[in-house]
């Protein structure tokens, strides 16, 4: 028997909304309709798939304030990866959010339940969608499907990577189904169905899109699913990069400083959208990174590590000026300040409704990708094709000296100054495996000493172990 399947939608500018304060695998609110009754056309499906995106953008802080039922999607991310690493840390240790820097992040963190939330409501409404494809015109079938399975397969690849095991649900569940809702899957079971969707998303998309999924962003976070699933697949990662390569449709942009201020540049594969001074589709993030000038409503969220300043400073090239900025000696991420502006104007006056795009995957990241594939896990390459690849990218930078040969140590650094405060650190050591003797020293170096191995995962939010009666585990 079919079952019948709800859709909470708060019309917002055209986007739908879904969360619930008990049910964040599979919500359920308290008045809803059924969706059977909702999409029952071509446009409503495309409507259905553009309230995925919203689901990643999250809901700006400065616009609803409540931290329990409200999902910020990606805009608590770098408490999650930047601030777990070497590159920044909170100015304050009060707070929830000072957690994640010091290893302290508990099973009731905030930030981490609302991640949790946040991924597995794009989860909900890409199962969600799937359903309704007999509704849509039969020849955009493949392309929504593809669609949504990107968006699932962007939202397993970051649970995965963050929390370990995690519940996979790929069908629309109904809310008492504890069986499906809470039960952890391993590791290499959801990288499978990772690789699935992605696998349908790069056969049935095309280019159009930079704001939205595309083939090239299929590709590209295929290959870096290969790179960072339990059993690398360096071959096919590589095969991938240079498909994007050569197809001729993305390039570096000349200046670094574009990347980040003209937005859906020819860098961007792949980036989530917001609007300046609109509550509704606006970002606060950015101005939480301010400090010497408070912006934010708590100010000093991203602070840079002195290590970090110090390999900006010496390898960064003409990259340092745009990622990090002297506010009356207070040194602090310059890549995302709101809508552009600096502190001499007040951030412009809008900080805590910014526009700023946030930026998943570009093509320095495809490059360098290209090198780490090349290079296979073996310490270090002299292929020509991986130094063409990573000579591509400190020539943008201003550092135009011939490499002959790459380490996995210079690859790692190189990575750290072109990508620093995207949120890609966490991941990067990882993927190299030395996470745990990285972050060993560098909490030595601060004094943190409740650091442990154990920190390499997150732990799963104690609402949804409670939710699921004892069904769902504890990471260790």
């Amino acid at each position: 028997m079919k079952l019948i399947k709800y859709l909470m939608f708060a019309l917002i500018g055209g986007i739908f909304f879904s969360c619930d304060v008990d049910e964040f695998l599979n919500p359920l609110p308290e008045t809803a309709v059924t969706a059977d009754t909702y999409f029952q056309s071509d446009e409503d499906v495309l409507s259905g798939i553009i309230g995925i995106y919203d689901a990643i953008q999250g809901v700006n802080e400065n616009t609803d304030g409540d931290d329990v039922s409200v999902n910020r999607g990606i805009q608590y991310e770098y408490l999650l990866t930047e601030h777990r690493t070497d590159n920044t840390r909170s100015a304050t240790l009060e707070g929830s959010r000072a957690d994640f820097h010091r290893y302290l992040t508990d099973p009731v963190n905030t930030q981490s339940e609302d991640y949790w939330a946040s991924m597995y409501d794009i989860v909900f409404r890409a199962n969600n969608i799937l359903d309704f494809m007999d509704v849509a015109n039969a020849e955009n079938v493949a392309s929504y499907s593809a669609e949504a399975k990107f968006l699932r397969a962007y939202a397993y690849f970051n649970l995965v990577r963050l929390y370990g095991d995690v519940p996979l649900i790929t069908e629309v569940a109904i809310p008492d189904d504890k069986e499906t809702l809470y039960t952890r899957v391993d590791v290499a079971t959801v990288y499978a169905q990772i690789v699935e969707d992605l696998q349908e998303a790069v056969g049935a998309l095309d280019n159009a899109h930079r704001s939205r999924a595309s083939r090239a962003a299929a590709q590209g976070l295929l290959a870096k699913v290969y790179l960072s699933q339990p059993t690398p697949n360096y071959q096919e990662a590589q095969a991938l990069c240079e498909a994007v390569m050569g197809g001729g449709e993305y390039s570096l942009m000349p200046n670094f400083n574009d990347v980040f201020y003209s937005e859906l540049n020819d860098e961007i594969i792949f980036s989530i959208q917001y609007m300046s001074a609109n509550p509704l589709e606006s970002q606060g993030f950015s101005a939480e990174f301010t400090s010497a000038i408070r912006q934010g409503q708590q100010d000093g969220l991203n602070i840079p590590n002195d290590n970090l300043i110090a390999d900006l400073n010496a390898f960064g090239g003409n990259r340092t000026a745009t990622s990090i900025t002297n506010v009356q000696g207070s040194i602090e991420v310059a890549k995302f300040l709101p809508d552009g502006n600096d502190w001499t104007n007040d951030y412009g006056g809008n900080a805590r409704n910014a526009g700023n795009d946030w930026i998943i995957l570009r093509y320095s990241d495809i490059l360098l990708m290209h090198v780490e594939a090349i290079m296979g896990g073996t310490p270090s390459t002299s292929n020509a094709a991986a130094i063409a690849s990573f000579q591509e990218v400190r020539n943008r930078a201003g550092l135009t000296t011939p490499v002959t040969s790459i380490s996995q140590n210079d690859l790692l650094l190189e990575r750290r100054v072109e990508f620093a405060f995207e949120n890609q650190r966490w991941f990067d050591l990882q993927r190299f495996g030395v996470a745990d003797a990285v972050l060993s020293a560098h909490a030595a170096e601060m004094g943190y000493t409740d650091y442990s191995a154990r920190a390499l995962l997150l732990p799963i939010p104690a609402r949804e172990i409670n939710l699921s009666g004892g069904l769902m585990t504890q990471n260790p």
